[in-house]
């Protein structure tokens, strides 16, 4: 044995050799995480702009429609929700779009990139018409829903006009995710942005009759939104075309023949996608209808916090896609330390934006909750409720990071059961009894949905810690 400083018979210190040794090891780890990183918020970028400006068109719809009156503004309000309930578990379906095309992306099958397009498209034809005939039938059933009768003369039209849109609403949701798995989004962040555009002229035009045309009012405001999903449908048509133009990659060369196998594989994957969105939508939904039960207060409390909070969220949102696109192309690579590294860098990012809001909450919630309310008691119990928020936030990242991450590996069952379990089973019933029982309120509400978060991404955390570690791709050829 060597004593302390005793040098090897080359004349090096070998504890200064293993320091070195370890600092290049972490230094080959470091090079391809900061790889991996500038290229996760290269992709994810442009699909946060994107969703935040998916979330911008519903807030325009509710601007431009305020001076008609509160009646008017509620019709518009829950007209957009109801509609979006439903086709949202349409387009949650076409989710997993996400895993197959960017797998076949990764390990460079572009023709069969081109075959769960045209699948997809196929699938999104019947869905548009499940999902017409479905909210047409709402509309008849509205009268039984209670609506204030100036609100039901208005909300019924509304949504009557807006069913036209379902259709281009999944062919934009087909075009997007295919684009998307190709680390294309540019163009999809372009045509969000320029579809708000086309949407807020629209309504200034049609509600208030403009340029010679008549006021429409409510109406008028469905038909923008009508024009500006067949508008955002068609410029990713357009896109998918030119680049095929640009740059001929076989599209043409795949026959556009019905596949009922596809359709059904998208359908088995994406249908747990839609019910683990409509189940983390629904629980909020549900809070807001508790809160409508303890005072005018309560409520608006909880309104503009959830305004704050939906508007943040889509910053981990659109990580979450990027990740699902990342490491489903690292599996088709099959390169499994590369999977892990996106997931990874994904929750980093996230993490990292999240830590930064919540100590915004605290050092400026009334200037952010001032943006919707100038009402003083209603500032001072929507800081409480944005403090108790932000102190458990970080784990609503993580869940939605983990569930797109999963979704990459091609597991979309795992986030449904545990938001199932996660908000229904514990989150809500907690919410309820520390609001009436604990009577809390809507502080008690937020509490205990906050904790339900915080169950599912710890949790879902594990689940990608554990599958992700277990995967190795064994090597083809000799």
């Amino acid at each position: 044995m060597r004593a302390d400083g005793e040098r090897d018979f080359e004349g090096h210190d070998p504890e200064a050799h293993a320091t070195s040794t370890r600092a290049a090891q972490r230094n080959q780890y470091n090079v391809p995480m900061r790889r991996e990183l500038r290229a996760m918020l290269a992709l994810a970028l442009p699909v946060i702009l994107s969703e935040l400006g998916w979330i911008m068109m519903g807030i325009v719809d509710t601007i431009m429609v305020s001076p008609l009156g509160p009646a008017a503004l509620g019709a518009v309000g829950t007209g957009s929700t109801i509609f979006m309930a439903l086709t949202m578990f349409g387009m949650g379906t076409l989710f997993a779009l996400d895993t197959y095309v960017s797998q076949s992306f990764g390990a460079g099958r572009i023709d069969e990139c081109h075959r769960w397009l045209f699948a997809g498209v196929q699938l999104a034809v019947i869905l548009a018409a499940g999902l017409t005939v479905l909210l047409a039938g709402l509309v008849m059933l509205l009268p039984q829903f209670g609506f204030h009768p100036a609100v039901l003369a208005i909300i019924q039209p509304y949504i009557a006009r807006l069913i036209l849109s379902a259709a281009p609403l999944l062919a934009y949701a087909v075009f997007r995710r295919y684009l998307q798995a190709m680390n294309v989004v540019r163009p999809v962040m372009v045509a969000l942005i320029t579809a708000n555009v086309v949407n807020a002229f629209g309504n200034w035009v049609l509600v208030y009759g403009r340029w010679g045309m008549p006021a429409l009012g409510t109406n008028g405001s469905a038909y923008a939104t009508l024009i500006a999903r067949i508008y955002l449908a068609l410029f990713l048509f357009t896109v998918i075309w030119w680049r095929e133009r640009q740059n001929p990659s076989g599209l043409h060369d795949v026959p556009f023949a019905i596949d009922t196998a596809r359709m059904w594989r998208i359908a088995r994957l994406g249908v747990p996608a839609a019910l683990q969105i409509t189940l983390e939508v629904g629980v909020f939904a549900m809070a807001s209808s508790l809160a409508g039960r303890i005072s005018p207060l309560a409520i608006a409390a909880n309104q503009v916090v959830l305004n704050v909070a939906s508007f943040v969220f889509m910053i981990p949102l659109g990580l979450s896609a990027a990740a699902a696109v990342r490491v489903g192309q690292a599996v088709g690579r099959r390169d499994a330390p590369g999977l892990r590294m996106a997931g990874k860098s994904a929750f980093l990012i996230a993490s990292a934006f999240m830590l930064f809001t919540a100590a915004l909450y605290v050092i400026m919630p009334r200037q952010l909750l001032g943006l919707f309310t100038r009402d003083e008691s209603v500032l001072r119990v929507g800081t409480t409720v944005l403090f108790v928020y932000g102190a458990l936030q970080l784990f609503d990242a993580w869940q939605v990071v983990a569930t797109g991450a999963l979704r990459g590996l091609g597991d979309t069952r795992t986030p449904m059961l545990l938001n199932l379990v996660g908000h229904w089973a514990i989150g809500l019933p907690l919410a309820y009894w520390l609001c009436f029982s604990r009577q809390w309120g809507v502080i008690g509400l937020w509490l205990g949905l906050s904790i339900g978060l915080t169950i599912v991404g710890i949790v879902l955390t594990g689940v990608w810690s554990t599958r992700s570690r277990a995967i190795v791709f064994a090597r083809e050829g000799p």
